[in-house]
């Protein structure tokens, strides 16, 4: 899954500069998959709960499957490093439901999967 930074950019105007790569693939999967605008993944404000658990959701995605350090993810997401392991216990407490864990999975083989090339 390839993300043009200037496309995404001008998709969530809220961040002066564009999140990491590896971030920007969790937001766009995030988004889709959970029907979450990808503004409200990146908002500021804490927002309803569906748009505020995709964001812990992306926030785990983005430092499990990408190893991303809690402080780069924070700052991402425009949130403080405790917010995002607060986030990361919240979801792996949520695993513990096979459904849950059955989706959670899936958007981990969606983001490790090999972006084709780009020439």
């Amino acid at each position: 899954m390839h993300i043009d930074p200037a496309a995404f950019r001008t998709a969530v105007p809220l961040l002066a500069a564009a999140p990491p790569p590896p971030v920007q693939r969790v937001v766009v999967l995030v988004a889709r998959e959970l029907n979450v605008p990808a503004t409200l993944l990146l908002h500021q404000s804490r927002c309803r709960a569906p748009a505020a658990r995709a964001r812990q959701l992306a926030m785990y995605l983005a430092h499990v499957v990408f190893g991303q350090s809690l402080t780069a993810v924070g700052a991402a997401f425009g949130r403080d490093r405790t917010t995002v392991s607060h986030a990361c216990r919240l979801i792996e407490d949520m695993r513990d439901d096979r459904h849950f864990d059955d989706a959670v999975c899936r958007l981990e083989a969606l983001l490790t999967e090999a972006e084709p090339d780009h020439e």
